[in-house]
């Protein structure tokens, strides 16, 4: 039976990643360095240089890590990866041979179905479709679609070229040889795979948003300071990062986004009710790293 699972998988070698943004750029990377073609898409011609800009970066640290002392060997790699990657901002150019797209745009429910409807009409009957989202509905988003059955969630983890983990979700339409083709192609770019349901955050955020609330709320009520939070968190749990640290790098703004959109759905589940320092911090403008402050104040 697995035997025949593995013979009718489809094989990914032209890849169709939208949005060039930091998670698009990273993903569209990976598997031009997995040996696959890829074009990345962005409507934003200045997006689009933005992105050929970090793929550049990224894959000169790659390079330098994967053939250290020998430059030859970097350049070819860096040649031959970069050759493998077109830049688009015309989406209707991107389909024809296309055996996977991969969206990773704007986290808004309404713009992820205007594309994957378009998508839909375009992309040719073998292609697959999975989105990027951290936070919305794989179902949800896949309800425009005419081809659920070969839908399904590739979550990701910024910045995509480093870690490891991918967060394979499928929805009850989905195929069993579209999931493990899409398991497949996840291990063929390096990362480990792992298999969740359908539920708000998956399996990381899941965990991580409503640990990350719970920790503001701890500062909100004055029972210790954000310093002495991450800190405990650090020495007693041997985390890496405290959280109010990781809610300031990865965004104020990100994390009440997601944890707002929970509670509007689950408003009965008291994990998802919105720090009220969360959103005054939001409302002063203050984000974390990217503007310069948040829980902690950085240099620019």
């Amino acid at each position: 039976m697995a035997s025949a699972v593995t013979s009718s998988l489809n094989v990914i070698k032209n890849v169709t990643v939208i949005g060039g943004g930091l998670m698009g750029s990273g993903i569209a990377q990976i598997a031009a360095q997995a040996g696959q073609s890829v074009t990345l898409v962005d409507l934003n011609a200045d997006v689009l240089k933005k992105s050929e800009a970090s793929i550049q970066s990224s894959l000169a640290r790659v390079a330098k890590k994967l053939h250290k002392d020998n430059p030859s060997a970097i350049e070819t790699f860096i040649k031959d990866t970069s050759s493998r990657i077109k830049y688009l901002p015309d989406i209707s150019k991107s389909l024809d041979d296309a055996d996977l797209v991969v969206e990773a745009i704007v986290e808004n429910i309404d713009a992820k179905h205007k594309l994957f409807a378009s998508l839909d009409e375009a992309a040719p009957q073998k292609t697959l479709f999975a989105s990027n989202t951290s936070s919305l509905s794989i179902k949800e988003i896949a309800s425009v679609t005419k081809r659920k059955d070969k839908f399904g969630g590739l979550h990701f983890f910024n910045p995509v070229a480093v870690m490891k983990l991918l967060e394979v979700i499928r929805i009850p339409e989905t195929s069993d040889t579209t999931y493990q083709t899409l398991m497949a192609w996840g291990k063929s770019v390096g990362k480990t795979c792992i298999t969740c349901k359908d539920t708000p955050g998956f399996v990381v955020n899941r965990l991580l948003v409503p640990y990350l609330a719970e920790a503001i709320k701890l500062v909100e009520r004055g029972d210790a300071s954000p310093q002495d939070v991450d800190t405990a968190m650090k020495l007693g749990a041997g985390y890496p990062m405290g959280p109010l640290e990781l809610a300031d790098y990865t965004g104020l703004d990100t994390t009440l986004f997601i944890i707002e959109g929970w509670h509007k759905q689950f408003p009965d589940n008291s994990l998802f009710t919105p720090p009220e320092k969360l959103k005054h911090l939001v409302k002063q403008g203050k984000l974390g790293r990217k503007t310069g402050e948040g829980f902690y104040k950085y240099n620019k």
